[in-house]
């Protein structure tokens, strides 16, 4: 690791401060700079492989501009200023810190910070490296090999699913001669699934002509540089006249990441990748596609002839084979929500390596099943899996649990017992609820991260040992390090590729499948015929809040599979306060709620307007709503688009 360390600090005192810690600790401290143009010059001229800058300096340009360049260097950063206000430091954490440190310093913790993001920034190069040389190969292979534009479109969204996050991703090409050139549009509705939409398609979805269509796609043409747009930026690119606000509208999409490659043709295509979440995008995803751009570039040469078929559903390059065994190892894990996609791409690109990894997700989520994948997806998958729920371990059995104990070594140790790090040898441990863990058992098991070795309670010898940790929680690790119940420094090593799953009243799309697919379950384990769930059932779960999550639904669905009379399940026993109407239990007509009203009506107007929602006689304008206004009621009530048909 270079040893180097580059201060950015414009006030003398905090600087000199920093230095001389540094120099004690035996760091090696670059010309102290006062601005973002010195900085960079000391980093061509001594290349350090730390750099602590503060966020305001001398200059027009800040400590957040300069991040911005080092992120696409791949030279670690830590801000020296936390003290800024909310907008400003949402900025900063956008760039992908390795830690904030807070004036005044302490030195204990300068030195805890850095030992912390060198171990990070380790990590986050051998991240990298594996993650490159995988884009790498499927550019040069199922991208470059696909025939036609549409196909290669998809084996590049393919590409970049686990890497870049995107809903909805279009292309606007240019052709220099003015002959004009078809949009495409591909809508993620899987893990390797996309629905392609032509160009007539997307006009119906708008409806907008295609002269209006192809002035937008003039204007988008003055932008061809990377970019990203999230929440405030994003916004301004909404209220604007762009093609990038309107399938915005039409997918309720809220970032936005757009680039571009030149053919020897002299062709432009411009790519835009659009997620509904609101901070989607880094500075990250534009060094990596900048980086790659030659090769993408050469992938889309020598394009076979455009044959856009039009809402086709599409599977993503690789084999059938290939599909059915990703379904297998992800068994268990059912829905195709933006935010659960999300959680299996980071699957995807963690599990074969051995990298920690904290997964973070309220009680009931899928926590485990989430650990089940990583584990069956890795290398050491014919290797023991072992969980240990930390929570229901007793503090003076926990370090004995943990890393066994000789015979002897306390009252009632009558035998040798190996613990679970021994148990788990050549596989991996998921250490769940580890937010519990008691804080003297903290600093143990950092020891064993640090060392990969363990010592069993009475013992003499350290047990070398070759162990992949997966920690889970449903904490707030940083208010629990804020209050000095868990270190600061475990959490870190713990949360080198964090995985955070969306609870279920964000997954309400999901809910009609996981009914369906527990329904399944329990009907089959009590032999019995039960196809589904009533239309009145499934509006009482659409509009409740799940505060138990996944767990909570099946144990309801397993509760009126028990109690159904017929073959669909009429009743379950929601708690009252759901944010529901519950059913009278008089002779009187059960009366709907307003959002079950409001949900049948806008369902009978997107049917009448044949799923058109933007545009002249779109079911927006029969509403009399902003087109996002809609789409965000859409989204909350649960009303799938696809299967309104």
């Amino acid at each position: 690791m270079n040893n180097k360390v580059l201060i950015v600090e414009d006030q003398f005192i905090e600087a000199n401060n920093l230095q001389m810690i540094l120099e004690r600790a035996g760091y090696s401290v670059c010309t102290i700079a006062l601005s973002v143009p010195q900085a960079l010059k000391i980093v061509e001229e001594e290349s350090p492989g730390l750099v602590l800058l503060d966020i305001f300096l001398q200059g027009n340009l800040t400590g957040i501009d300069l991040a911005k360049i080092l992120k696409e260097k791949n030279i670690a950063f830590i801000y020296l200023s936390a003290n800024s206000n909310k907008n400003i430091l949402e900025a900063a954490k956008q760039t992908k810190p390795y830690g904030f440190l807070v004036k005044p310093f302490r030195e204990k913790d300068v030195l805890v910070t850095l030992n912390i993001s060198n171990y990070l920034h380790e990590q986050n190069l051998d991240a990298i490296q594996r993650r490159e040389a995988g884009l790498l190969e499927q550019l040069k292979g199922s991208v470059a090999e696909s025939s036609g534009f549409e196909q290669k479109v998809i084996a590049l969204a393919k590409a970049f699913q686990a890497y870049v996050p995107f809903d909805f991703i279009t292309t606007l090409p240019f052709d220099p001669t003015g002959k004009p050139e078809k949009i495409h549009g591909f809508h993620r509705i899987g893990l390797n699934q996309y629905k392609m939409l032509s160009q007539e398609d997307l006009l119906q979805l708008t409806g907008i002509s295609r002269q209006d269509i192809l002035y937008l796609q003039k204007a988008a043409y003055k932008e061809t540089r990377t970019s990203f747009y999230n929440q405030n930026t994003f916004k301004q690119v909404h209220n604007s006249g762009s093609f990038k606000r309107i399938l915005a509208d039409i997918y309720d999409t809220e970032s936005c990441l757009s680039m571009s490659i030149h053919l020897t043709d002299g062709t432009l295509y411009q790519f835009f990748l659009f997620s509904q979440n609101p901070n989607a995008y880094y500075t990250d995803h534009v060094a990596m596609f900048n980086r790659w751009k030659v090769l993408i570039t050469d992938a889309f040469e020598n394009n076979t002839p455009k044959t856009a078929k039009g809402n086709v559903l599409i599977a993503s390059a690789g084999n059938n084979s290939n599909s059915a065994q990703q379904d297998e190892l992800f068994e268990g894990i059912i829905g195709r929500n933006h935010g659960l996609l999300a959680v299996l791409d980071h699957i995807t690109v963690v599990s074969p390596s051995d990298t920690s990894v904290f997964i973070v997700g309220e009680s009931g989520t899928g926590k485990e099943s989430i650990a089940d994948a990583i584990h069956r997806l890795s290398p050491r998958k014919n290797k023991p899996f072992i969980k240990v729920n930390c929570a229901a371990l007793p503090a003076s059995l926990i370090e004995s649990e943990l890393f066994g104990h000789e015979k002897g070594a306390f009252t009632g140790a009558t035998e040798k017992r190996i613990g679970k790090f021994e148990q788990a040898e050549g596989g991996t441990i998921f250490l769940d609820e580890i937010g519990e863990m008691h804080f003297d058992a903290q600093v143990k098991l950092l020891r064993v991260l640090q060392e990969k070795e363990i010592e069993r309670v009475g013992g003499t010898m350290p047990i070398k040992i070759n162990v992949r940790v997966i920690a889970a929680t449903n904490r707030e690790m940083e208010v629990e390090v804020s209050k000095g119940r868990f270190r600061l420094d475990l959490y870190y090593r713990l949360n080198v590729f964090p995985i955070v799953i969306p609870p279920l009243r964000q997954r309400k799309d999901d809910i009609a499948e996981l009914a369906k697919h527990f329904t399944d379950e329990f009907a089959s384990q009590y032999r019995k015929k039960i196809s589904g769930v009533s239309d009145k059932v499934m509006q009482e779960m659409l509009s409740y809040q799940w505060p138990g999550n996944i767990r909570e639904l099946r144990n309801q669905i397993e509760r009126g599979v028990l109690l159904a009379q017929g073959t669909v399940i009429n009743e379950l026993n929601l708690p009252k306060g759901s944010g529901m109407e519950q059913a009278d239990n008089t002779t009187k007509p059960r009366l709907k709620s307003m959002e079950e009203n409001e949900r049948d009506h806008i369902m009978e107007v997107l049917k009448s307007c044949n799923g058109k929602i933007f545009g002249k006689g779109g079911a927006a304008e029969v509403l009399g709503l902003n087109t996002s206004t809609l789409n965000s009621r859409i989204k909350k009530l649960g009303i799938d688009k696809e299967k309104i048909f």
